[in-house]
């Protein structure tokens, strides 16, 4: 008897989380949100993938990455833009520093702060590996019209919105 109200919990139970193993795709949204998915799965692996070649990890090449999408910045500003904390900033730029990647120099708006700043030459190796990949991007957004190309601006505009307003 024990075992048989076992079996019904557990099955109870698993079909509880039954939804937990697969992603919905019903709806125009769901597709959307299961394309997301796939596409963050894939560019998560991809950049990984070229932090490993140039003997970077993963965080360190997205610090990058924001380094070169909002210019110098401080170590608050990167904070706030990755989510890290200020202690992970400081560890992630002791890093790039070491590998020659960044310097620190004094932020004239504030003597109190540093601006960070990349080393261009440094970017070289990072540059091949992300090439190929971009042109492609270039030749898939030049096949849709303009129209859909401002729809596409927008949405990811409105994400990095939701992102900034969701740590």
């Amino acid at each position: 008897m024990a075992a048989k109200k076992s079996r019904r919990k557990s099955a109870v139970h698993l079909n509880a989380h039954a939804d937990l193993l697969s992603v919905p795709k019903e709806t125009v949204e769901d597709r959307i949100l299961y394309e997301i998915r796939k596409f963050i799965a894939a560019a998560t692996f991809f950049n990984s993938q070229a932090a490993e070649k140039v003997g970077l990890s993963l965080t360190d090449t997205q610090m990058i990455h924001m380094l070169q999408l909002y210019g110098p910045s401080t170590p608050t500003r990167l904070a706030a833009g990755t989510g890290l904390s200020s202690g992970g900033v400081t560890v992630a730029l002791d890093r790039l520093e070491k590998g020659g990647y960044i310097r620190r120099e004094p932020n004239p708006a504030d003597r109190r702060s540093l601006l960070i700043r990349l080393i261009p030459s440094r970017l070289l190796k990072l540059r091949e590996t992300y090439e190929a990949i971009e042109a492609e991007t270039r030749r898939s957004l030049s096949t849709l019209p303009a129209r859909d190309l401002d729809a596409v601006i927008r949405f990811f505009e409105a994400l990095s919105s939701i992102r900034r307003s969701n740590p």
